[in-house]
């Protein structure tokens, strides 16, 4: 993720606590609140951390037999891991951003000129010198260069012993950070997911009132949609610049994105399909208000993800094809669609 939505969240979350910081008392429904806690946040980041420990083993799988079976899974395993991950980012609050682990997983861009200083290097490629690596030569998208090359052209018997010394430190060092982001919400004094779960009691500082909580899931909701709109797409896309798209090693950029809005989704209804959780979710408490605003709402995000996955793949190439430009335009202005629903009608229907 960029730097963009994190500067953003500041600006959102104040807005929708409306004048001088404080929260509209009218949600109250806690289920909700705590199922998006139990069954969307904590499933998705256990799931996050299973895959992440998959590819790891992938990883060391591949630095102990270089075979392009090998270098096949490795890179399923990266794809598959990024999926919790972008399904993540539409619940940017609390630990993930506080603790930093977004950056320490995800920052882009990173610089191939660092990373193959790295490589070219003889420091020992210790698990203490990759966690203090900057962290644009770690995370996913140092791993993506190493397992799919610049243009998703990786030969197996190209990866030399330092390069697979490299992504195997990589690797593990990513299943530390999804451990530590799993187990901020589900341990420690107090874990994350107490702190989430009781808002509205007394004491609870970071959400006085239950619609505090509400909000913030519903400021996450837009921020992901403002960052894949406006980011993610706009960025690289107003440029005509492939260096600016991100997961281009891997051509998984449109997955990303259409991913980043099921994560709007997934907080939404409270289910995670892809980690089989399900739960009450804010759609619950829309629908028994205006069932035509859920309605809506769900069709908008379903065009909104359709047309993400109507721009021509590669989106490194899209950005630079004029045939492509209506897609990437359409898809755009369908996210924004789903953004301005949730900062308008859905906002207010859930105060």
């Amino acid at each position: 993720m960029t730097a963009r939505l994190l500067a953003a969240l500041p600006a959102l979350a104040l807005a929708a606590c409306g004048d001088g910081g404080t929260t509209s008392p009218g949600f109250t429904d806690h289920q909700v609140i705590a199922d998006f806690a139990d069954r969307v946040v904590i499933p998705t980041y256990a799931l996050l951390d299973e895959r992440a420990a998959a590819l790891h083993d992938a990883a060391l799988a591949l630095r102990a037999a270089p075979t392009p079976a090998n270098l096949t899974a490795a890179q399923a395993a990266w794809v598959a891991t990024r999926v919790p991950w972008e399904q993540s980012e539409g619940f940017l609050f609390g630990p993930v951003s506080a603790q930093g682990f977004d950056p320490a997983m995800d920052s882009w861009p990173v610089d191939r000129t660092d990373l193959e200083a790295v490589i070219a290097s003889s420091d020992p490629l210790t698990a203490t010198y990759v966690r203090n690596l900057p962290e644009t030569q770690k995370g996913f998208h140092a791993i993506e260069y190493l397992v799919f090359g610049e243009a998703r052209d990786r030969v197996a018997t190209d990866l030399d012993a330092r390069e697979l010394e490299y992504l195997t430190g990589l690797t593990h060092e990513l299943t530390t950070v999804t451990a530590a982001l799993e187990a901020s919400w589900t341990t420690g004094a107090p874990a994350y997911r107490d702190v989430f779960a009781t808002a509205g009691a007394a004491g609870n500082t970071a959400y006085p009132s239950l619609d505090a909580a509400a909000q913030e899931i519903l400021v996450g909701m837009s921020g992901i949609c403002d960052e894949v709109a406006n980011g993610k797409i706009a960025d690289p896309y107003d440029a005509h610049d492939p260096n600016l798209v991100e997961s281009q090693y891997s051509y998984n950029s449109i997955l990303d994105f259409a991913d980043n809005l099921r994560s709007v989704e997934n907080a939404y209804t409270g289910d995670v399909p892809a980690a089989g959780s399900t739960g009450r979710g804010l759609d619950e408490v829309v629908r028994a208000i205006d069932p035509a605003l859920d309605a809506r709402f769900r069709a908008e995000l379903a065009d909104a993800i359709a047309k993400i996955q109507a721009i021509p793949d590669p989106f490194r190439d899209a950005i630079t094809t004029p045939a492509a430009y209506p897609a990437i335009e359409a898809a755009q202005a369908a996210i924004r669609t789903v953004q301005t629903t949730i900062d308008g009608d859905l906002t207010a229907s859930v105060r």
